[in-house]
């Protein structure tokens, strides 16, 4: 029986799970990824935690699961952040090279090198609900890669330098190709899905897929 390979764009507000055995803290049951896939036996690789969207694989490949998500194999990641400037924060440039330079301190460890520029607002659909705006704090959004994926990194390591996330979106996952003997990365983006929609990847994508 052939493995499948979905893409979904997961909402705001699902858990990248596909039950909820502890249910929220007012004990009423919270959206998984059952209420948008129906495909028996897959499983996210990786994470998104519930507050944040975007684009997860999912596969019932177990060794391909298991090579996309080990930290050891450092494939990576981009993200686009909604990010509000904290009254005692650097400018924003001063801030983002200090995420460049890594060693950010974020509980017990210190984060690696990144990826990081300023973007303009991003084609996203709107959020449901959408965020709360404070009238007299900006906002800007930045694209972040990294190769690393920690318990909700994206949001510890921008409100580490004074601008907390008020979006996150995952929107890539950037994979180096195992179809030839360079490193080209073959990026698997949210192009053509809306919030909840998922597809099968292409036979193409699938022999891009790492197998080493």
């Amino acid at each position: 029986m052939a493995y499948r390979y979905l893409l979904l764009y997961k909402p705001y507000n699902v858990l990248s799970q596909f039950t909820d055995e502890r249910g929220g803290a007012d004990g009423q049951r919270r959206a998984t990824l059952k209420d948008f896939v129906d495909v028996p036996n897959v499983y996210a690789v990786g994470r998104l935690d519930r507050n944040s969207e975007g684009l997860l694989l999912l596969t019932d490949d177990g060794p391909m699961q298991h090579r996309l998500s080990h930290p050891k194999f450092g494939h990576r990641r981009q993200y686009w952040a909604q990010v509000e400037q904290a009254a005692n924060s650097s400018p924003l440039e001063a801030s983002l090279e200090k995420l460049r330079r890594g060693g950010i301190p974020i509980r017990n460890y210190h984060t690696r090198p990144a990826q990081v520029r300023a973007i303009a607002p991003p084609p996203l659909s709107p959020r449901n609900p959408p965020i709360r705006y404070r009238k007299q704090i900006p906002t800007t959004w930045i694209e972040l890669i990294l190769s690393e994926g920690k318990n909700r990194q994206v949001r510890r390591m921008t409100a580490a330098v004074g601008f907390p996330s008020l979006r996150l979106v995952r929107s890539a996952l950037l994979l180096p190709s195992s179809a030839r003997r360079s490193q080209t990365e073959k990026p698997l983006t949210l192009a053509g899905l809306k919030p909840g929609q998922w597809r099968d990847l292409t036979p193409e994508e699938i022999r891009t897929l790492p197998r080493h």
